[in-house]
């Protein structure tokens, strides 16, 4: 971005000059609603708009809607005018400057003091507008204006005096259309992600046995009769994973696993790793086939989940319980009962701590699981989960991927 001449780095071929400095007010009518008290809320009626609504669809998260009748719509709207669509909601309390794009001419009404109604009457590309509040010169004026320590608001007469750069009509129609494509295939990738994560919850409880049962509910075909229970302690080896400091790590030379990557990103198999360390004598390397544990975390949630490291020669970290069971188990199931269901809730229930919790190697062994008495039902139970994570790693990794080229248009494609 140039500071001086006011156009952006990055520009759709056929544009030029500056873009025009301008306040959000000069432009546009921002005002607030009339007031709607909490008892003329209805089940059923107008979408009844508040803070909490337009963060929820924000977050692609859902919450109870509010509603009120057609009669108190329409006496508030004569007041106040109608909602249409390329209008924003932007939320002026709490999350502060997060936007909703209205989508249409259908009738709405919000909530006042919580939105703020930027009437756009055609002045700008809608989308255009909308993704303004994501840009990072709208993210600097908010920081700049937002009191640290108190509630932050975000009032009309703020918004009104919000700086904002603008180019003619083709131009604003030319972004808005890219993000709006942007945002579609992150929204695409994202609905397939939670589809799949849903199928994969779903399985998990169908899949294993219910505590206290021996026979699942779905199962491959040709496998029958009932499932056995093992002591784990029985059928395992346990060590523990070597320390290191950051001072430790490299850019390139040994792989090694740390506590923090299968903290933050964990998957049921590892099969890749992005982060080296100079090796030591006693450095402990992988085989393959090992099930890894966390021996601390905040909370019971962030120790109750195991993950597979398939390939060999990977240095194990510290803070990181090793389990290398016998060829009785399959490793990646083995990580999955530990992960899931009942056993997930039993050992969460052994771990011991306060500010941070910690679990013990012998609290691993003392487990008790039940699984298919034939190996080849424990394969194919975790190469369908295997297969299952490996799409929902694919369909996160474009959202990241996604996320990242929208993070940098926004910062280069708006002044």
């Amino acid at each position: 971005m140039s500071v001086d001449n006011k156009a952006p780095e990055i520009r759709f071929e056929g544009f030029s000059g500056e873009w025009v400095e301008n306040n959000l007010g000069e432009l546009i009518d921002i005002k607030s609603a009339a007031r709607v008290h909490k008892e003329q809320w209805t089940e059923t009626g107008v979408p009844f708009f508040r803070t909490s609504d337009v963060v929820s669809i924000y977050k692609g998260q859902k919450n109870t809607k509010a509603y009120i009748s057609h009669e108190v719509y329409n006496g508030l709207s004569e007041k106040i005018g109608k909602v249409a669509k390329d209008d924003l909601l932007i939320t002026g309390g709490g999350s502060i400057g997060i936007p909703y794009l209205v989508p249409n001419d259908n009738p709405l009404y919000f909530k006042d003091a919580d939105l703020l109604w930027l009437k756009n009457n055609k002045k700008f590309n809608g989308y255009f507008l909308y993704t303004f509040f994501f840009s990072e010169c709208f993210k600097k004026h908010i920081k700049s204006i937002s009191h640290t320590g108190t509630i932050a608001h975000y009032t009309i007469e703020q918004a009104k005096a919000t700086p904002i750069n603008t180019c003619n009509d083709e131009e604003q129609t030319q972004i808005g259309n890219y993000f709006q494509k942007l945002d579609g295939l992150i929204n695409q990738h994202q609905q397939k992600h939670d589809k799949l994560s849903n199928i994969k919850k779903a399985m998990l409880e169908k899949m294993f046995p219910k505590e206290g049962e021996t026979i699942p509910e779905i199962r491959f075909k040709g496998f029958n009769g009932e499932w056995d229970y093992l002591v784990l302690g029985e059928n395992a080896k346990f060590t523990k994973g070597q320390g290191y400091s950051k001072g430790d790590l490299v850019t390139s030379g040994s792989p090694i696993i740390l506590y923090g990557r299968l903290y933050t990103k964990y998957q049921t198999v590892i099969n890749s790793v992005d982060t080296f360390v100079i090796e030591r004598n006693k450095s402990v390397k992988s085989i393959g086939g090992e099930v890894i544990v966390p021996a601390s975390g905040e909370s019971p949630e962030d120790i109750s989940r195991a993950s597979v490291i398939s390939d060999p020669d990977i240095i194990i970290g510290g803070d990181l319980n090793i389990v290398s069971p016998s060829k009785k188990i399959h490793p990646i199931f083995l990580a999955l009962v530990i992960s899931n269901g009942h056993l997930k809730k039993e050992l969460s229930s052994k771990a011991q701590g306060k500010s941070v919790v910690h679990i013990r190697n012998s609290d691993l062994a003392d487990l008790e699981l039940i699984l298919p008495t034939e190996y080849v039902e424990q394969t194919a139970i975790s190469n369908y989960f295997e297969k299952l994570d490996a799409l929902i790693n694919q369909h996160q990794q474009q959202i990241t991927k996604l996320n990242n080229i929208k993070q940098a248009c926004l910062s280069k494609m708006f002044v």
